[in-house]
């Protein structure tokens, strides 16, 4: 089924919204750590996930790393490499009166390349050579830039979730963001909040009374059992939430099960270095305007999708590679074909793509005409991009020359 290609852009937009808010489907697999392959022993405290980003124990991989820590205030660390002292700035977070870092800004910083073994869940921090000849980049990417009086917006398209075989990045990319101002995203998806978690129940759960069997069929309700007790998980474990939930957190779980994590996400990669790099993140769009969306599906479309990723969860990871490779290879027509799939149903079409492209396109073109001489480097979903009423489209419509680079 055509349709079913929905669940990946559904995924892909909002699992960072969901993940803190719905119940975990399975146990959750403990994260490692490997320097040059020795596996780091943590004493007190361990590498956990929050909010989209794995934090370690500073210390402890510190000393492992050969590095020596010198001071550490809530958002600064200074330490000694090979002699020379380092200052990087990141928020530091005390659990347990253990202080906890990300371990991207820490290795990136003591000249470790940072890297993801999906099937052990191990972080691999691995000494980067000097023969900058061998160095094997994640792949092309879409990047696309835009200028206007002294002004200029790069545009890069995101695939929210990912894994470690996209970086590192290509050097147009870092050297665009480098000299960025400013970081655009579509939501910052690494401060979520109680507030913001509690708008998710509030949206995605039956308020009234009724469960997820009261608003959709028998047939479906019965297929959603069976696919969770395949899974180990209990046939009535999401009750309480709405069909839109269900999807994307089902889609989460087997993008997970692939080593595809929102943690590894490009959006959330950069929104990382911006504040290392202490730049602002501006959103172009709201948790309340992503849940409020979503929410708003008719129940036959909730349905409809929910379905189709039932039908099809074996075969998710699959396309899900698929989508990594097109995102590697940089292939437009790829691209521009998997935006078009999504148009065969209009209310999904409109809603996630075209209402949306218009409202984003409309902020760019204000970052563009700001008369401020600044530099914006843009990061949202790779979808929203090409296609007639894509971003790029728009912004052209609008008499600007979008160069793709």
């Amino acid at each position: 089924m055509k349709n079913w290609k929905r669940m990946l852009l559904s995924l892909t937009v909002s699992v960072g919204l969901l993940a803190s808010a719905v119940p975990a489907m399975a146990a959750p697999q403990e994260t490692s750590v490997k320097v040059n392959d020795q596996a780091v022993q943590y004493a007190t405290g361990a590498p956990i996930l929050e909010k989209g980003t794995t934090l370690v124990p500073l210390r402890t991989t510190l000393d492992a790393m050969d590095v020596k820590l010198t001071t550490a205030t809530d958002d600064t660390i200074t330490a000694v490499v090979d002699g020379r002292t380092i200052t990087l700035k990141s928020k530091l977070t005390r659990i347990n009166g253990v202080t906890y870092a990300p371990i991207r800004i820490v290795g990136d910083a003591a000249g470790y390349e940072v890297r993801w073994d999906s099937a052990t869940r191990t972080v691999l921090l691995v000494s980067k050579g000097g023969d900058t000849e061998t160095v094997q980049t994640g792949g092309r990417g879409f990047m696309w830039e835009v200028e206007k009086n002294g002004n200029t917006v790069y545009l890069v398209g995101s695939m929210h979730v990912a894994d470690e075989s996209f970086y590192p990045l290509r050097p147009e990319f870092e050297e665009a963001f480098a000299e960025a101002d400013y970081l655009g995203v579509e939501v910052d998806i690494s401060t979520a909040t109680d507030e913001q978690q509690k708008m998710v129940l509030d949206l995605g759960t039956y308020q009234d009374g009724t469960t997820l069997k009261d608003h959709i069929s028998s047939e479906t309700y019965a297929s959603l059992g069976k696919l969770l007790k395949e899974n180990g998980i209990e046939p009535d474990a999401f009750d309480t939430f709405k069909p839109w939930v269900v999807e994307i957190t089902l889609g989460g779980l087997k993008s997970a099960d692939g080593g595809y994590e929102a943690s590894e996400g490009v959006d959330l990669y950069f929104i990382q270095k911006a504040v290392q790099r202490k730049i602002p993140v501006i959103e172009l769009e709201s948790y309340e305007s992503q849940l409020g969306m979503f929410n708003n599906f008719s129940k036959e479309l909730q349905e409809e999708t929910l379905k189709a990723t039932i039908d099809n969860f074996d075969v998710i990871d699959t396309s899900l590679n698929q989508m990594a490779e097109m995102w590697k290879t940089g292939d437009d027509e790829q691209l521009l074909e998997l935006t078009n799939s999504f148009s065969d149903n209009e209310e999904y079409n409109k809603a996630m793509l075209v209402d949306r492209n218009i409202g984003m396109a409309d902020k760019i073109d204000g970052y563009l005409k700001n008369g401020k001489g600044e530099e914006y480097f843009i990061v949202v979903g790779a979808a929203h991009y090409l296609g007639e009423h894509g971003i790029v489209k728009l912004l052209e419509d609008k008499g600007y020359t979008v160069e793709r680079k």
